[in-house]
């Protein structure tokens, strides 16, 4: 069983749900207290054992990749003022030299579409995906615990209530093992009242590298687009599922609340903001 080494994250969408914030800036720049939220899920991956990212971009996202570059004026600048404390942290937060990649996803077809980008990239052996917009810290290390458990391909879910099922894509499940089962079926978006389970697919994947192949012929499905789904419910003919129990909370920041709420949790978990954050929380509360 090969080890999971690389991890694709796609970082080409618009962020149509933030405008006019990012009208300029990427959707992924957006900070989380004092980091971007692309830079909160790298260090989730680091934190487990990935070693490479492999970005998807499209055009105006030029500043997800300076981000993850040297900065030598500012970091000069820094040294010259002993500002020690912001000199390591950005020297901490930066991935090793040929640890990154960039490649582009030229037209909008999907997520599927956005991982096959990364084919040559990854080549033949099996891969994380991870989607920016949710900040699930500590579910790649469960993930590839569970890997190394059953191997195949694994699904990061978690429970929603059973009226909001038709929001998502949903798994099937079949025989459990403790914080993992197998999956049986998939379906996006299914109509109120007919999902299989309330287990919703929450945007962390373990696959195999065949599902470039399958990609690479995959037909448009909902919103027109080439679904990542639709493409796993193919491989699943003929390699084995695994859903995996996130045991943590995720915030979705592509969602405006999502994203307040991030800043708000993570805010309080800050040492240095989280005793005044509360505080003016609470004077909110009472105006």
């Amino acid at each position: 069983m090969k080890r999971i080494r690389k991890a694709v994250i796609p970082v080409a969408g618009l962020g149509t749900r933030f405008l006019p914030a990012t009208k300029a800036i990427p959707k992924e720049m957006l900070t989380v207290v004092d980091r971007p939220v692309v830079q909160h899920v790298v260090d989730e991956v680091r934190e487990a054992g990935i070693e490479h990212f492999v970005f998807v971009t499209g055009r105006n996202k030029g500043a997800i990749e300076d981000h993850f570059d040297m900065a030598y004026e500012l970091e000069a600048t820094l040294q010259e003022r002993g500002k020690t404390k912001e000199y390591e942290a950005l020297a901490a937060a930066l991935p090793g030299a040929g640890q990154t990649s960039f490649t582009r996803q030229q037209a909008p077809l999907g997520l599927g579409h956005a991982v096959w980008c990364a084919r040559e990239i990854v080549g033949d052996e099996p891969f994380a995906v991870i989607l920016p917009d949710m900040l699930s810290r500590g579910c790649m290390t469960q993930m590839l615990q569970a890997y190394e458990k059953h191997g195949g391909n694994i699904i990061a879910v978690e429970e929603v209530p059973d009226d909001e099922t038709h929001k998502y894509g949903i798994v099937a499940t079949g025989e459990t093992f403790g914080q993992t089962f197998e999956i049986n079926g998939m379906v996006e978006k299914p109509p109120r009242g007919e999902a299989p389970s309330n287990l919703i697919i929450s945007g962390r994947y373990i696959l195999q590298p065949e599902i470039f192949d399958i990609l690479s012929d995959q037909e448009r499905g909902a919103g027109n687009e080439i679904q990542l789904t639709d493409a796993m419910k193919r491989l699943m003919k003929t390699s084995p599922f695994f859903g995996m129990r996130y045991e943590g909370v995720t915030h979705d920041t592509g969602s405006k609340l999502g994203f307040l709420v991030a800043n708000l949790a993570y805010g309080l978990e800050n040492p240095e903001t989280g005793p005044q954050l509360r505080e003016e929380i609470l004077k909110l509360l009472k105006a």
